[in-house]
């Protein structure tokens, strides 16, 4: 009798078990897709910044070692959302995309500053104004040919037509 208790228990606790765990994946997959979509549906950030700042050039353009400098307040400060590699991670896009590395360096320097509060960037005015032109001058070298590839990351190739 008792054994049979146990098991009719046993198999209760199963069911339920196996539906918790079905109900849990719903709600990842769920929160993936909005997640996605806040990205996808998301305005040009870059393109809301002022012609004032759209129009700058960056001051450490000349300067080789402004990129590496960066690359290390990147890691730094943005790393925790964009990616170490800075190639987007679930809170911060890519600075790969074509929206970012087509941007003016200004317009960059501006959505550094400035921040996205809305959605989670926070303002970076108190960094240093070289430090922010350092940050934006490796997030250009990111699409810049000059740039060695990462031979962990997978390469897009071209085939030449026959």
């Amino acid at each position: 009798m008792k054994t049979r208790l146990f098991i009719s228990l046993l198999s209760a606790s199963a069911i339920l078990l196996g539906a918790s765990i079905s109900f849990a994946q719903h709600d990842n997959a769920k929160d993936a897709q909005q997640a996605a979509a806040k990205y996808i549906g998301r305005p040009n950030e870059m393109a809301k910044a002022p012609e004032k700042y759209r129009s700058k050039t960056n001051p450490m353009n000349s300067d080789p070692t402004a990129p590496v400098a960066g690359k290390i307040l990147f890691k730094e400060h943005c790393a925790t959302c964009h990616g170490k590699d800075a190639d987007g991670t679930r809170r911060g896009p890519s600075m790969m995309r074509d929206r970012v590395q087509t941007a003016t360096p200004g317009a960059i320097f501006w959505v550094v500053t400035n921040g996205i509060v809305c959605h989670g960037m926070p303002v970076w005015s108190k960094l240093p104004e070289p430090e922010r032109w350092q940050i934006v001058s490796y997030i250009k070298s990111l699409g810049s040919s000059t740039v060695a590839p990462d031979p962990s990351r997978p390469q897009a190739s071209i085939v030449a037509p026959r």
